[in-house]
């Protein structure tokens, strides 16, 4: 890949994935737009790795708080006057990853190809299904779909609860919410939002929800196409490590917009654009 065409996918990335408005949709639509051929699934997964290292440095303080959990569960660190929060806290959110895992495991696997394949129709290329659902078509009706939940979800949900407040139940529905973003323009900042504001979750506490629990969702899927993309040649290893470096960049201003953005206005215009975009696709695609 050309420099430029690893610029354009970085600030895309690094944009898209902290608004509600699907990285992924966005990082599939670059090549209808400037030409280049799609970047495929493992570029994806790279420059996500990149944002994934945006929000740990701009969310230092509660990854430590989530780490110190981790620790006090197999006993470090137990005696610390916070040490039951933060217990808590660490496995509600291991609690919220597990759906994602499952559902991501279990489409690898190809546990869901026949489903596509004979109920919806999809013709599913070298037994990859994620590769093979990379069309506007799905993408235009999960940005449409999901933008007019999300607003549905920010008019209706009250604004009482912080990160800090999670429960059991909290985690696991917001978890099954990020599961969804799998499929292309779902957006996985987008669906765990408006679960989480659903829930009653102020909306900046949402968006801190949403980012914190992306974590070990993130991490796993980078630590799993690693392999991957050493395999298919150093030349794209570069590729996702200039990729990632650079999403990294954009990804940490565009959270440090969003939070701001956030404190003063409502989601209404993200809920706007989603729809515009999903229509505009499918009216020219």
């Amino acid at each position: 890949m050309t420099f430029l065409q690893l610029l354009i996918i970085a600030v895309v990335q690094g944009i898209s994935e902290f608004l509600p408005v699907s990285s992924s949709g966005h990082l599939i639509l670059i090549q209808f737009f400037t030409g280049y051929p799609d970047q495929g699934p493992l570029i994806d997964v790279a420059v996500h790795v990149g944002s994934l290292l945006a929000i740990i440095v701009y969310f230092l303080k509660d990854v430590l708080v989530l780490a110190r959990g981790g620790f006090a569960s197999i006993g470090v660190g137990t005696k610390a006057p916070n040490a039951p929060q933060e217990r808590r806290l660490f496995w509600w959110i291991v609690l919220g990853t597990i759906p994602a895992v499952a559902f991501g495991l279990s489409i690898k696997m190809g546990a869901f190809n026949g489903i596509a394949s004979g109920v919806f129709g999809v013709e599913i290329v070298d037994d990859d299904l994620m590769s093979s659902i990379r069309f506007t078509d799905l993408i235009a009706f999960n940005l449409i779909f999901y933008g007019v939940l999300l607003g549905i979800a920010d008019k209706v949900g009250q604004e009482v609860k912080k990160f800090e407040d999670m429960s059991w139940r909290d985690g696991l529905i917001v978890g099954i919410a990020q599961a969804l973003a799998i499929i292309p323009g779902t957006s996985r900042s987008g669906v765990t939002m408006t679960a989480a504001r659903f829930l009653g979750y102020k909306r900046v506490e949402a968006a801190r929800f949403s980012f914190l629990l992306s974590i070990p969702a993130v991490a796993g899927a980078g630590v799993l196409i690693v392999p991957e993309i050493f395999d298919a040649g150093m030349e794209l290893a570069l590729d996702a490590l200039i990729a990632g470096a650079l999403t990294f960049v954009a990804a940490f201003a565009t959270m440090y917009f969003l939070m701001n953005f956030l404190k003063r206005a409502s989601m209404m215009v993200f809920v706007l654009y989603r729809v515009a975009m999903g229509a505009g696709l499918l009216y020219f695609f």
